[in-house]
């Protein structure tokens, strides 16, 4: 009986919490840090629209790259292009309706940017859980990686996440909680997984002392590991910076949302959600810096193509 009070309970207060993120009186008095988020939102729509469009250009020239390894980071590539697309303007929309008082699109622009955002977000999460499966199944297998870790299940296991992403999101429509709880499990088994393989690469490549690999006698290549040691580190030195950007990101929205019962549905709240939901998107325009960074044959496919783009333009 007192579980089903909470449920109830929880389930108004999540009610409450939208409708007042819908009202003049609420947000009346920070005009001018609204019209802040409303400017920095536009600015991380546009960079994250063009960096990932690059990114991808980049991507589909680059042939270097193991094509499941291409496929994943094409998949982050496009769902952080869909931030700066869809999810950015939504919620740019949302900053707008407050700002003039069209309270009707701000109920719906509210909704979508919650669909949006989180289906975005809970995508990028899974393909960087799966992409950190995929450094450590390099490791493990050698050159049965490429016989194992092929195109199609790849291909698969993204489908397979997208369809989970929505399905949890769809769930906000019938019960609010149970999508909370459901993105809850999710993040959490994202990132252990995450950390659980990044701490055995570590291990592994300690205990095997496989940094150096590439210079011991012939011999040695019997051993499980075959790959060249400089590039799988770099590798997972690019997805590793990615997977802690995203968790920097998310830090102090998971934070806001803990401390949201303690709290309540205060003004102070509320603003400091909108800080830290507007940091959660800023990572989608973070992401192509640092594929350029990190990954040297996208860094220079991405030269490439801003060459050739200059080269072609009117003068």
């Amino acid at each position: 009986m007192a579980q089903a009070t909470n449920f109830a309970e929880n389930k108004s207060l999540e009610k409450l919490n939208s409708q007042l993120r819908c009202t003049a009186v609420f947000f009346g008095e920070v005009k001018h840090e609204l019209i802040f988020l409303l400017v920095v939102n536009i600015s991380v729509s546009i960079t994250a629209f063009l960096g990932n469009t690059l990114i991808l250009v980049a991507l589909q020239k680059e042939s270097s790259l193991h094509p499941p390894s291409k496929l994943l980071y094409r998949n982050l590539a496009i769902t952080d292009l869909c931030v700066g697309m869809i999810a950015e303007p939504v919620y740019v929309a949302y900053f707008m309706s407050v700002l003039s008082d069209k309270w009707d699109i701000c109920f719906y622009s509210n909704l979508l940017s919650f669909f949006t955002g989180v289906l975005f977000s809970a995508v990028s999460l899974l393909t960087l859980a799966v992409i950190s499966v995929d450094r450590l199944l390099a490791l493990l297998l050698g050159l049965r990686y490429r016989q194992v870790v092929t195109l199609k299940r790849t291909l698969m296991t993204l489908i397979v996440g997208w369809i989970l992403s929505i399905v949890g999101i769809l769930t906000y429509l019938w019960n609010p909680i149970l999508t909370s709880w459901y993105l809850k499990v999710a993040v959490s088994v994202c990132l252990v997984i995450s950390f659980v393989c990044y701490v055995k690469i570590f291990f592994i490549l300690r205990h095997n002392h496989i940094q150096v690999l590439d210079h011991v006698p012939q011999r040695q290549q019997n051993q499980p590991v075959s790959l060249n040691i400089a590039r799988y580190r770099k590798a997972v030195s690019a997805a590793l910076w990615v997977q802690m950007t995203l968790v920097v990101s998310y830090l102090p929205i998971l934070i806001t949302e803990a401390l949201k019962h303690q709290r309540g549905m205060s003004l102070s709240f509320h603003l400091a959600r909108e800080f830290t939901r507007t940091l959660v998107l800023l990572n989608s325009s973070l992401n192509p810096l640092l594929y350029c960074w990190k990954i040297r044959e996208v860094r220079q496919a991405v030269k490439d193509t801003m060459r050739e783009l200059l080269c072609s333009s009117p003068n």
